[in-house]
């Protein structure tokens, strides 16, 4: 299967893509895990939902989301620095086209976990793809201690925390980074047995060829 990856310049290009990603958002982020977020008949939405954000959406055979994640450089207002500032205490808030902050990483938990394991790692490799593609140092975030393991150390790309553990609502949260090299792009690659999983229309040649290369 392939990541579709857009922004608000690009998404007619994907169909419904987007609003399917606000639903399906609103599943996993307020049905789900009660986040105190906004909505609209049946779409999450937050400030950060805006043009400098790039979208990650995986769909199944039938184009329905089933999993999610987005992706905005820092160089813009981000969640770490407007909503989160106390967790960073081991760097200054980054303020770089570089360095960029992933968010609302999720995964349709109706599906079997083979396939929602499946998702996982390719939009794992979606973002190390972009990464690389895009010259980007350096992903950030905020996510509970767990989630750093399960989703990125377990498919070979480690995180390095950048600040204490903060316990919120009996969940123990993280911020850290992620360091975007060819080393990283080729670990991810051997641990999820998935590669050139990233679509950009209009792109795809170029993706292609650039990848093959890394």
């Amino acid at each position: 299967m392939t990541v579709d990856c857009f922004n608000y310049e690009t998404a007619h290009l994907y169909g419904d893509a987007l609003a399917l990603q606000f639903r399906l958002r609103h599943r996993v982020f307020i049905e789900r895990q009660a986040y105190n977020v906004p909505s609209h008949k049946g779409m999450e939405y937050d400030q950060f939902d805006n043009p400098a954000a790039q979208y990650f959406v995986w769909r199944d055979n039938r184009g329905v989301a089933r999993g999610v994640a987005r992706l905005a450089p820092t160089s813009v207002n981000y969640m770490l620095e407007e909503v989160w500032p106390h967790m960073v205490q081991d760097i200054g808030l980054p303020k770089s086209d570089r360095i960029w902050e992933g968010t609302r990483f999720g995964v349709d938990r109706d599906l079997d976990p083979k396939q929602r394991n499946t998702i996982v790692k390719e939009l794992v490799c979606a973002y190390i793809e972009y990464a690389i593609l895009n010259g980007i140092d350096d992903i950030i975030g905020v996510m509970p201690v767990g989630i750093w393991r399960a989703v990125f150390a377990r498919n070979g790309w480690k995180s390095e925390t950048i600040g204490p553990v903060w316990r919120e609502d009996g969940i123990d949260l993280v911020a850290a980074k992620l360091p975007c090299s060819l080393e990283v792009l080729h670990t991810v690659r051997r641990r999820t047995q998935a590669s050139n999983v990233l679509q950009i229309l209009g792109a795809d040649q170029f993706l292609g060829q650039d990848l093959e290369a890394a």
